[in-house]
């Protein structure tokens, strides 16, 4: 038996479970994934890495600007750039007039999640099958790797509404409550591709910019020069993402290495960069929940149970990492409000943190 368990060890559900664990409750973070951060998504490849989901944080509130600040300070973001160009079919390429610092992680926007584990007891690789009651009226959690179950007093779910619905909607109306479900399924994600691709360490060619934003685009949605993140790196590396119209069409390919060399081919293209489509390595990951385009308007989702469930997320209240990060101190909030009420640390509590 354990107080709380939080499927999800993106930025909600690490910032729900240190504030419940600081606090004094028994704390377990569940996650499918073999590594951290949700979409805070680094991925080693060819002696090298690529962010392959949230490229930058771009602080915009108080509490998510001094996390941010707190994070320069441990030397582990650092400002990549105040320029992401814009392109348009009638424009082309232009910077825009507002510049505003974009952080990163040298070594990878992992990293940012690494730090918020700290002492925290997470289950990596494990996904969730079922959510059920047992007898005494407690939550359990059956994985499948492990074939082990987990009981808890209190639930969280920090991952999409779409995946959260998945594994709630087998409890029905009559735990959950009609409106719950109405309202968890009322949440609607964009998908996205991204591909991530190297080139010769030699190559002279490099562009100015180190980010491009492409609006309204047919195929296209964002492309960086990864590489240029690093503080070595040993060649040329760029990530480039989808639109959202673009990824549903290719969203169920059994196979993206098409998908990807597509998109590389229309990036070399239009940003006059002919031997974009030519790396030396590519690899290619489907979002299948990438940004939310419908959210739920509030920081939170909370079942009208008699046992604490409540699901949270960058798709509540919108704004992505940092409303993910408001929506994970609501969770905390709103779980201990519903077991002993003990006294949650400050907001600011990852100054604590060594």
């Amino acid at each position: 038996m354990t107080d709380v368990v939080v499927i999800g060890a993106g930025m909600s559900g690490l910032i729900c479970a240190q504030q419940l664990s600081r606090a004094g409750y028994s704390v377990v973070v569940v996650d499918k994934s073999r590594g951290l951060g949700g979409r805070l998504a680094t991925r080693r490849l060819y002696e090298t890495r690529a962010d392959h989901g949230a490229c930058y944080l771009n602080p915009k509130g108080e509490l998510f600007t001094s996390l941010v600040d707190l994070l320069c300070d441990r030397h582990i973001l650092e400002v990549w750039t105040d320029t992401v160009y814009q392109f348009t079919t009638h424009t082309g390429l232009s910077a825009p007039q507002n510049l505003r610092p974009r952080y990163v992680a040298p070594a990878g926007m992992s990293a940012i999640a690494k730090f918020l584990a700290q002492d925290l007891n997470i289950l990596l690789n494990q996904r969730v099958t079922a959510i059920n009651l047992t007898d005494e009226n407690h939550w359990r959690i059956t994985l499948e790797s492990s074939r082990e179950e987990l009981t808890a007093k209190a639930l969280v779910m920090a991952i999409p509404a779409p995946q959260a619905l998945m594994l709630l909607a087998p409890l029905g109306e009559s735990v959950l409550g009609q409106n719950f479900l109405e309202n968890l399924s009322s949440v609607e994600f964009y998908p996205c591709i991204s591909v991530m691709s190297g080139y010769p360490a030699g190559l002279q060619t490099l562009p100015d910019w180190k980010a491009v934003s492409l609006i309204d685009n047919a195929v296209l949605g964002w492309i960086g020069v990864d590489s240029s993140k690093r503080h070595q790196s040993s060649q040329p590396v760029f990530v480039v993402q989808s639109s959202a119209s673009f990824a549903q069409l290719h969203l169920e390919s059994l196979d993206l290495q098409p998908t990807g060399q597509q998109m590389l081919q229309y990036a070399a293209t239009i940003l006059k960069l002919p031997w974009l489509d030519t790396p030396e390595w590519m690899q290619v990951h489907r979002w299948r929940y990438a940004f939310p385009s419908i959210p739920w308007p509030e920081k939170i989702l909370k079942a009208e149970t008699a046992l604490p469930l409540v699901c949270c997320g960058d798709w509540c209240g919108g704004n992505l990492a940092e409303g993910a990060m408001l929506s994970g101190f609501g969770a905390s909030q709103e779980i201990n409000q519903n077991l002993e009420n003990l006294i949650l640390p400050d907001v600011n509590f990852f100054k604590d943190f060594p």
